[in-house]
């Protein structure tokens, strides 16, 4: 049973990533710190945020269902920087392609919470 945001895989799974690009993002070169750097950390911390905080107002479907979106835009917009990075090779292909994967899985279960919400079950 799921009671608190925490118990959502889709939350743990999104947290994790965002720590994972942080670690990353720690070997970006100075000068992309104000730029790519900051754009990824914050929009990978996004989608946990969102789902956090849509959890919070779930009693109002509109408000929830909105906050799930911005995490799926908070996913893409991760994506896109994600792919920035490696194409500045600051990122390996291997681990761009592990990121992106993981996005691609994330964004799908957001997708599912936002068609399933009354009826979710983990």
């Amino acid at each position: 049973m799921i009671k608190h945001f925490t118990d959502l895989e889709v939350y743990a799974l999104s947290y994790s990533v965002a720590m994972k690009i942080f670690k990353l993002s720690r070997k970006f070169p100075n000068e992309e710190l104000y730029s790519l750097t900051s754009q990824l950390v914050r929009s990978s911390r996004s989608v946990p945020a969102n789902i956090a905080e849509g959890w919070s107002k779930r009693q109002h479907e509109n408000i929830f269902k909105k906050h799930l979106l911005d995490a799926i835009g908070s996913v893409d917009e991760s994506k896109t920087w994600i792919h920035f990075a490696k194409d500045c090779e600051y990122l390996p292909l291997v681990q761009s392609k592990e990121l992106l994967g993981s996005y691609d899985e994330i964004g799908a279960k957001l997708y599912n919470l936002h068609l399933h919400w009354k009826t979710f079950s983990p």
